[in-house]
């Protein structure tokens, strides 16, 4: 008489789910990982190195970090980078805030007014930053010059000068993500309920006090995205500087270089790889301590 093997215990129902998600879930997440986590690790390993692409990395421990503290043109770029966050996110959203709430009003031709704001947002990046550069080039060539002096208003040195360089870039990025803000935006407002506005409007609440009680505080969650969003945009701002100084990468004594831009010349014109990498951990800690904070003060609010 032969035994019969014990059968097999059946996998329960949740764990067979378990099982199907991860199935479906390992190939991304391995793809992600190699794409992602691997360069991100192999960036600390290479900041604690001394390599130049031609000959093998040279392990020197700290000493970039400590060049890093004591060069005066990275606090330079670190203010430059800080100045683009500071001012280019809080004034993108209060733009982009105000045009998607007027425009959410608008009935006639609702689409195409839209769709306008839209377009700066999926135009290259390079070739907008040309286009701006172009207008603000000295008249008789620069449109903005030459609207100035038709009005007595002196030219300015648009990028060719400390004051006005770096503002003038920032104007340019912030109009390039205009777009996505302002539609972003908009899908917030209309996913509001419109109960909500007839209720206030019933108890005798005016336009401002509906604004600051019902939509500001059911806009929340798009406020919080925008804000994350934008200021690692801002952070990693990059196309519009090289591009609109390219006779000069960053502008007049470096007025307008940001933390990117330095590490790709720090990378690919000097060839300072264990250098770049250290700037790169930097701007990734930065990146990841920016999110966060901002993340942590505002779901508080």
């Amino acid at each position: 008489m032969t035994d019969t093997p014990p059968p097999r215990p059946r996998l329960s129902m949740r764990t067979r789910q378990a099982l199907w998600v991860w199935g479906f879930l390992a190939l991304p997440v391995l793809f992600y990982g190699v794409i992602r986590f691997y360069p991100t690790v192999e960036a600390f390993w290479l900041s604690l190195t001394d390599w130049d692409l031609l000959s093998s990395p040279k392990f020197i421990g700290l000493e970039n970090y400590r060049r890093m503290v004591n060069d005066p043109a990275f606090w330079k770029v670190f203010g430059n980078t800080f100045l683009y966050l500071i001012i280019g996110t809080p004034v993108s959203l209060v733009l982009s805030f105000a045009i998607a709430y007027f425009l959410d009003r608008v009935r006639f031709a609702h689409g195409v007014i839209r769709a306008l704001y839209f377009l700066p947002f999926i135009t290259t990046a390079s070739a907008m930053a040309w286009v701006w550069r172009w207008f603000y080039q000295p008249a008789p060539t620069g449109i903005i010059n030459g609207a100035l002096g038709r009005l007595g208003i002196p030219q300015l040195d648009f990028l060719q000068s400390t004051t006005w360089a770096l503002p003038s870039i920032m104007v340019t990025a912030i109009w390039a993500g205009l777009g996505f803000q302002i539609i972003i935006f908009m899908a917030g407002l209309r996913a509001i309920p419109n109960t909500y506005y007839e209720a206030a409007r019933i108890d005798g609440l005016g336009e401002g006090a509906i604004l600051r009680r019902i939509t500001l505080p059911l806009l929340k969650p798009t406020t919080v995205f925008l804000v994350v969003f934008s200021s690692i945009g801002f952070l990693r701002i990059f196309d519009q500087v090289y591009n609109m100084t390219t006779n000069d990468p960053g502008g007049p004594l470096g007025s307008t270089k940001p933390l990117v831009l330095m590490i790709y010349q720090t990378a690919f014109s000097s060839y300072q790889m264990g250098y770049a990498a250290a700037l790169t951990v930097v701007l990734f800690l930065v990146l990841l301590c920016v999110s966060l904070l901002q993340l942590r003060v505002l779901r508080e609010r």
